[in-house]
């Protein structure tokens, strides 16, 4: 953060500048002009009267003359100044930061460089599409020979259709999905279809009496969500008594909340993507705030080992050499490592139980068994190394 904050400081006095050479300009030409207006008129007038150029304008002319040039040169002296400034910003960019990052890791950890641009694109064409950026998405494709799928894209469309309507108030295109797709959203625990419905009978609230008995029949929509939200279902049956004094008058005047809208939204959009097989937030998104946050002790990584020289202690594609710690946004699955190894499981190297029910690697079974048994590193149990079992977190 230091290092940024010196960059900001370095631009905030650019941008000063900037500013004060802006309104010095300005108004040193103003008065220029204005001065040149006046010595024109004198001179049309001298013109109009036939009369000689005296010599009182003579001398004013060339004043004139010598306040345009020196004006002039006083600007131009002022906007060097300004260059000079805009270097010492990128000189304090690259002093204070790293400008070749792709030096991290070895290019032994990579894969071909095609193959890195392939995923790049196609992690920016998903990003594009599911915010909503449909024809850039299109536009990347053709110019990046990139061929997408329309398996591929027709659930962004789908989404990005309806959340549009969403974002117009709309429900009609959302309760059709949610309605179409009931059961599966059953199976998630899914209210979806419910503050739908719930977001429909509000609308019919706001258009007050004349809505009393439309809202009425709309309510046999929550028979089936009785069970599970009976006490909201219960707030907006005892909101129709204050229908013909108004609501927003009333204890329920918080129905109408504007932040219904935002709600049901992101209620979607994660439903949705849950249900579809899709992330929430593109993975660009979250491989880039992750990579800011990992990326700096990473470079300190770099640094101590070309120091020491044991370039070959990070060679492995699917580790890092020490732990990053994301925080809990970043955390999406369990991930076990071995007390024994201190190694992350994967599907070569499972997490195994044993008997006495704790739980190492395949690796370090292996290594621990001596004549055909195993005993427990935590426990003096011991056991028949074909006993453990595989489990998955």
């Amino acid at each position: 953060m230091e290092q940024c904050a010196c960059v900001e400081r370095e631009l905030d006095k650019v941008l000063h500048k900037f500013l004060t050479y802006g309104q010095h300009c300005e108004q040193s030409l103003e008065e220029l002009l204005h001065y040149v207006g006046q010595l024109r008129a004198e001179l049309a007038s001298a013109a109009l009267q036939g009369t000689p150029l005296s010599a009182t304008l003579s001398l004013v002319m060339s004043q004139c003359c010598r306040k345009i040039k020196d004006t002039v040169q006083k600007l131009a002296s002022d906007h060097k100044d300004i260059h000079s400034s805009v270097s010492r910003v990128g000189k304090a960019i690259d002093r204070n930061f790293d400008s070749e990052i792709c030096g991290v890791v070895s290019d032994a950890v990579w894969d071909s460089r095609e193959k890195q641009q392939q995923i790049l694109q196609m992690a920016i064409v998903e990003h594009l599409y599911q915010q909503g950026m449909l024809s850039v998405a299109e536009e990347l494709c053709q110019e990046s020979t990139l061929n997408v799928d329309l398996d591929f894209k027709q659930p962004f469309l789908e989404l990005n259709r309806i959340l549009e309507a969403l974002h117009e108030q709309d429900l009609g295109p959302a309760l059709e999905w949610a309605v179409s797709h009931r059961q599966r959203l059953l199976e998630l625990n899914s209210s979806l279809e419910f503050k739908l419905h719930r977001l429909h009978f509000i609308r019919l609230l706001a258009g007050g009496p004349e809505k009393q008995l439309e809202a009425l029949s709309y309510a046999r929509h929550f028979q089936p969500f009785a069970r599970l939200h009976q006490r909201e279902i219960q707030v907006m049956m005892g909101s129709l008594v204050y229908l013909r004094l108004g609501l927003e008058k009333s204890p329920y005047c918080h129905l109408l909340d504007n932040s219904h809208w935002a709600e049901i939204c992101e209620t979607f959009t994660r439903d949705a993507c849950s249900l579809l097989g899709l992330s929430v937030e593109s993975p660009l998104s979250v491989s880039f705030a992750s990579g800011c946050v990992a990326l700096p002790v990473l470079m300190n990584i770099k640094a101590v080992i070309e120091q020491r020289q044991c370039t070959g202690v990070w060679s492995h594609k699917d580790e890092l050499p020490i732990e990053i710690e994301l925080g809990m946004k970043c955390w999406y699955h369990s991930v076990f490592a071995c007390p024994i190894l201190r190694q992350q499981t994967s599907d070569s190297n499972p997490p195994i139980k044993l008997l006495c029910g704790h739980v190492i690697s395949r690796d370090a079974l292996n290594k621990l068994i001596n004549g055909g048994k195993l005993k427990c590193p935590y426990c003096p149990m011991e056991q028949n190394p074909a006993d453990g079992k595989r489990i998955i977190f």
